[in-house]
């Protein structure tokens, strides 16, 4: 096995254990004798079926962004372009399209709080406890990214965030992520870069069909295949890449009836 790579990808492997675990959990279907085969499909024309004919899962389509207003969206693209940059081991945020992964997600179901409960009270929490606000994740981000903004420009000669050096951007972000950043209006600077750090990554490492991790270049970074069937004949080979070009839920060209 080739010695690991350090730093980044070291961390963003380990980052990424999670959503491998889960892809290969939660899929399952037949498939021909020694293929690994597409992710879970709906299937047309009757029993039995033909392989190849199959509808492909909607996915995230579109360039226009339906959340973010300009000046948010150059925020988040400053701000997550620092939190993984683009360098020489793989893409960064930015290039792996995960704003507008972000931008889709705002402006759904997760944005709009529909698995948070957000009914009161709402003393501080701590960190054991989870999330703890009023404010739907959409809330959080409008909110968050006016205050930091109204912050840097008292602070930075009237400079917006995305406009700032990337040492300025750095030392930002880590005093929200320390929690020393004080905001006005409301905002815990805290709250809101765990959950945009949180987010970034899911952005980074989910399937392409949310509209992130853009060519599957984040799996191909840390080699990981994707939405492959069956992955229990690599369960007890520690060790060993899997020797498979990475697939998402959309499957490849051919084998959706309908491309």
């Amino acid at each position: 096995m080739d010695k690991p790579v350090p730093g980044r990808r070291q961390f963003l492997i380990g980052t990424a254990v999670v959503v491998g675990t889960g892809l290969a959990g939660v899929l399952g279907t037949t498939v021909r004798d020694g293929e690994l085969g597409a992710p879970p499909r709906s299937f047309r024309g009757g029993v039995p079926w033909t392989e190849g004919q199959a509808d492909a899962p909607p996915g995230v389509s579109g360039e226009d962004y339906k959340f973010f207003t300009p000046a948010e969206r150059m925020f988040i693209e400053a701000a997550v372009s620092r939190l993984i940059p683009n360098d020489e081991v793989g893409p960064g945020a930015l290039e792996a399209n995960v704003p507008f992964f972000l931008d889709r997600q705002l402006a759904g179901p997760f944005g709009r709080g529909d698995h948070y409960y957000l009914g009161g009270p709402w003393p501080k929490g701590t960190p054991e406890q989870g999330y703890q606000s009023r404010f739907s994740p959409a809330q959080v981000y409008r909110a968050a990214i006016a205050a930091i903004d109204k912050h840097t420009r008292a602070n930075f000669n009237g400079t917006d965030f995305a406009k700032l050096s990337d040492d300025d951007r750095d030392k930002l972000l880590k005093s929200m992520e320390s929690g020393s950043l004080q905001l006005e209006d409301g905002v815990d600077a805290k709250t809101f870069f765990t959950m945009l750090l949180q987010n970034t990554k899911e952005g980074y490492f989910s399937d392409p069909i949310y509209g992130g991790n853009k060519d599957m270049a984040a799996w191909k970074m840390i080699g990981f295949p994707g939405a492959h069937y069956d992955y229990r004949e690599w369960v007890t080979r520690h060790g060993e890449p899997v020797p498979f070009p990475p697939v998402s839920f959309k499957g490849r060209p051919g084998w959706n009836g309908e491309s």
